[in-house]
């Protein structure tokens, strides 16, 4: 079996539950989801599906980045959303952040999300 390796960004929002911000084995990156809260103040700084987006982005880029991965290496993402109503006004963000090539990708409507969120999305990345 492949070790596994925690990855813990400083800059991405602490943990509210028992997991890690992503689990790097086999060459792979797996995120766990991550929602809207700023890691400056620990607090949701947006109650816009645009500005929630943004920082869900932020905070998987800074986790993607103590992997050593970026965007570019993202091969599947699953993305969590309070309302399909949002979807439009949720891909015009993700979508700036995959300008070329984009990932498979999951997009699903979910009962609630933790704190009254909008939206949530993990990510899996290859290394290398």
């Amino acid at each position: 079996m492949a070790e596994k390796e925690v990855i813990h960004s400083e800059l991405a929002p602490a943990a509210v539950g028992p997991y890690s911000h992503a689990i790097a084995a086999n060459n792979l990156v797996f995120t766990s989801g991550q929602v809207a809260i700023d890691p400056k103040t620990g607090k949701v700084e947006s109650d816009t599906i645009e500005g929630q987006t943004e920082q869900v982005m932020q905070n998987l880029h800074y986790v993607l980045a103590q992997a050593g991965v970026s965007f570019d290496r993202v091969v599947k993402t699953t993305c969590f959303l309070a309302d399909m109503n949002d979807f439009a006004a949720f891909n015009s963000v993700y979508g700036r952040y995959f300008p070329e090539n984009p990932p498979a990708r999951s997009c699903v409507q979910v009962a609630s999300l933790p704190m009254g969120l909008k939206v949530e999305v993990e990510m899996i990345a290859v290394k290398g």
